[in-house]
C-alpha cells in the first residue's frame, strides 16, 4: 500500500466521517482526498514526476499533513523536515535528498530565505498558508502561494504498484554525526502498520491524538488509524494540559508520547480528575522509561500503557509490548517485565549479536540486530554506511540488550553509551533507572568521564521535580543501596533542566559539551 491508500481506505469506510480535526476544525475524509488530488495535480503541473522528492517543513497542520498524501498520489517521495533543525541542518537534508520542491509554512519563511541561496536543486517553493510576491529566484526556482499552486487544472496521477516503492527519506537524529537519509519502502511502512494493528488494541474509528511531531513516530503512528477509518486531532503545539483536556473532549482512544512528555503529564496537578475512560491505547517509546514512572502511569493513567521499540531504520515495531503484556495472570502489575522492551514482534526476526558477528544464546548481552520487511532499503546515496547497518547479513540497531528465557527483549544500553569503569561495564540505563526511583528525580542522563584511576567514573546529571529538593550525595547513597558502588555515580549534578532533542531525547553529546567546557 501506498501512503494514500491508508487515507483511501478510510475514506471507503465513510467519506463524510472526521479525518483531521485541529482546533475545533474539522476535514472529513473526502475534504482529505479532494486535497490530496490537487496537491498531486500541482506537483505533477511542477514537473514532479514519480520518484521525485518533496519536502514539507511546517508544524502540526492538517494542511501540511494532507501534502503527505497529495505527494504520495503523485508518485513522489515524502522528506520531512523538522522545523525545530537548525538551517544549515536542514540546507543539508534538503540538498542531500535531491529535494525539488519545499512546501513551507509562513512561519518558516525566513528559514527559507536563508537557506534558499544555497538550495540549487529545488525548484518551487510553496507557501501552504500565504500569497508570498511570485518570481524567480537565484537558480530560475519559483515561489508559488497555495491556491496558485493547487488551483490549476486536473492532472492524471500514475497509478503506482510497486511493492519497493520508495515512499519517503527521513533524516537521522544527528545526534552522533552528519544525519543519514534512511530509505523507508512502501512495504516497510505496510509493515509496520500491520504490526502496530495486529499488536495493540483496536476497535471501529479509533480517535487518535497526535501531540509529538507528525514529522516522526506521531506522524506514522497515524497510518493505522487511517486504515481503521478513525480520527486524527492534531496538537499544533505540545501542551500537556490541553492534551488532557482533549482526550476526554473528543473521546480519543489511541495516543503515543515520549517517556519526558508523560513525566510532564504525571506532574500535571489535573491528571487524577480527568476523565481518561475513552483511552484503550496510550504507547510510549523513543527513548527508556524510568519503570518507576510506569508503575505510576499504570495507576493513575490508566492499565492502557502500551510500548513500542523501533528506530528510523526499522519503523517502531521491532518489539512490542501491549497493554495486556504489563500485567501477570493474576491481573497485577509485571514489575520485572516492565524494564523490558516486549517480545519480538510477529513479523520481525530479533537476535543478540557478538562483536565477530556470532549469534548469542538467551541471556548473553550483545547488540540487537533484525531481519524483516521492516527494515529499510538503505541510507540514500550512502553505500558505507548501508553495508556497516547491514554487516553479517542482519540490520544493527546500535543497541546493547539481550532475550530472557520468555523471549522478552531488554535494551541495557546504546553501544557508544556503554561506560567502562575499573574494567567494568556498566550500563547507563540501569543507573538511569536506579535514579528515577527516588521520588525527587524527574529526569536524569548518565554519562562516563574521563577518571585517571578508574579510566570512567560515572556520573548523572539529574533534573528534580518542580519543588523538589534532593542532595547529591544522598541521590549517590540511594542508587548504592540499589544497584551497588561499582555501578552507582561516583558525582551527582543537579541541573533545572536537561538538553533535549526535537523529539525530547536527552541529548548526551550536549551534555558531555557542556561539562568539557573550561
Amino acid at each position: 500500500m501506498r501512503l494514500v491508500d491508508y487515507l483511501d481506505k478510510g475514506a471507503s469506510l465513510g467519506p463524510d466521517r472526521p479525518c483531521l480535526t485541529t482546533d475545533g476544525e474539522t476535514l472529513s475524509y473526502a475534504d482529505v482526498q479532494d486535497l490530496s488530488y490537487r496537491i498531486a495535480s500541482g506537483l505533477i503541473a511542477s514537473g514532479v514526476r514519480p520518484g521525485g522528492k518533496v519536502a514539507i517543513l511546517a508544524a502540526n497542520d492538517p494542511v501540511a499533513f494532507s501534502c503527505v498524501f497529495g505527494i504520495s498520489r503523485a508518485g513522489a517521495v515524502w522528506c520531512p523536515i523538522n522545523p525545530r533543525n537548525e538551517a544549515a541542518e536542514n540546507r543539508e537534508l534538503l540538498d542531500r535528498f535531491d529535494c525539488e520542491v519545499l512546501i513551507y509554512q509562513s512561519a518558516f519563511a525566513p528559514l527559507v530565505d536563508r537557506i534558499r541561496d544555497a538550495l540549487p536543486k529545488v525548484h518551487t517553493f510553496v507557501c501552504l498558508d500565504a500569497d508570498p510576491d511570485s518570481g524567480t529566484g537565484p537558480h530560475g526556482d519559483r515561489t508559488v502561494g497555495w491556491d496558485g499552486f493547487c488551483g490549476g487544472p486536473s492532472q492524471l496521477a500514475p497509478d503506482l504498484h510497486d511493492p519497493e516503492q520508495l515512499a519517503l527519506i527521513v533524516g537521522t537524529g544527528g545526534t552522533t554525526g552528519k544525519p543519514k537519509g534512511v530509505m523507508l519502502t512502501t512495504t516497510n511502512l505496510e509493515t509496520m502498520t500491520a504490526l502496530t494493528l495486529m499488536g495493540y488494541p483496536f476497535g471501529v474509528r479509533p480517535v487518535y491524538l497526535a501531540l509529538a511531531p507528525l514529522t516522526h513516530a506521531a506522524g506514522v503512528l497515524c497510518f493505522p488509524v487511517l486504515a481503521s477509518g478513525g480520527e486524527i486531532v492534531i496538537m499544533r503545539t505540545p501542551d500537556v494540559h490541553a492534551f488532557l483536556k482533549l482526550i476526554p473532549q473528543h473521546g480519543v482512544t489511541h495516543t503515543f508520547l515520549p517517556p519526558t512528555l508523560i513525566y510532564m503529564v504525571l506532574a500535571a496537578e489535573e491528571l487524577d480528575s480527568t476523565d481518561l475512560s475513552s483511552l484503550r491505547c496510550f504507547w510510549y517509546g523513543a527513548a527508556p522509561m524510568s519503570v518507576t514512572r510506569l508503575e505510576e502511569a499504570l495507576r493513575r493513567i490508566g492499565p492502557v500503557m502500551a510500548q513500542l521499540f523501533g528506530q528510523t531504520e526499522a519503523p517502531m515495531m521491532i518489539s512490542i509490548l501491549p497493554p495486556a503484556d504489563h500485567f501477570d495472570a493474576s491481573g497485577n502489575i509485571a514489575h520485572d517485565r516492565l524494564a523490558s522492551a516486549g517480545r519480538p514482534s510477529a513479523l520481525v526476526t530479533t537476535r543478540i549479536m557478538g562483536p565477530d558477528g556470532e549469534l548469542l544464546p538467551a541471556g548473553e548481552r550483545g547488540e540487537i540486530v533484525v531481519r524483516g520487511s521492516l527494515v529499510m532499503r538503505g541510507y540514500y546515496q550512502d553505500a558505507e554506511a548501508t553495508a556497516a547497518a547491514s554487516a553479517y547479513g542482519w540490520h544493527h540497531t546500535g543497541d546493547i540488550g539481550y532475550l530472557d528465557g520468555d523471549n522478552y527483549l531488554y535494551i541495557v544500553d546504546r553501544a557508544k553509551d556503554m561506560i567502562i569503569t575499573g574494567g567494568f561495564n556498566v550500563y547507563s540505563t540501569e543507573v538511569e533507572q536506579a535514579l528515577m526511583a527516588h521520588e525527587a528525580v524527574q529526569d536524569c542522563a548518565v554519562i562516563g568521564r574521563p577518571d585517571e584511576k578508574w579510566g570512567e567514573r560515572v556520573v548523572a546529571v539529574v533534573q528534580l521535580q518542580a519543588g523538589a529538593a534532593a542532595d547529591p550525595a544522598e541521590l549517590i547513597a540511594f542508587a548504592k543501596a540499589r544497584i551497588g558502588s561499582v555501578k552507582a555515580p561516583k558525582e551527582v549534578l543537579v541541573w533545572t533542566d536537561l538538553p533535549r532533542s526535537k523529539v525530547g531525547k536527552v541529548l548526551k553529546p550536549d551534555i558531555k559539551a557542556q561539562l568539557d567546557k573550561p
